[in-house]
């Protein structure tokens, strides 16, 4: 069970912590919810900032190449 010995893999869990883009603005949203009690009307401004953001990040901008560990196993096989 379990991977070949010798093969190449990256775990693509200890990468996901590099790139987080709207943490800034989900976090100035929160605190705004906390300090609000719950009430968004009073941060509608950080809710939008946090909408645009999102917006950019939607996956229709993205092409859907794989994983990174099926790309190495391509590179791989064609190696030897």
């Amino acid at each position: 069970m379990g991977r070949k010995a010798g093969g190449i893999y990256i775990n693509p869990k200890r990468f996901g912590a590099l790139h987080k883009p709207c943490m800034k603005e989900m976090i100035t949203f929160l605190n705004c919810l906390s300090l609000g009690h719950n009430n968004d009307e009073k941060c509608v401004r950080q809710k939008d900032l946090l909408n645009v953001c999102m917006d950019a990040q939607s996956n229709s901008n993205r092409k859907a190449w794989g994983s990174i560990n099926y790309h190495l196993q391509r590179l791989n096989r064609g190696r030897k």
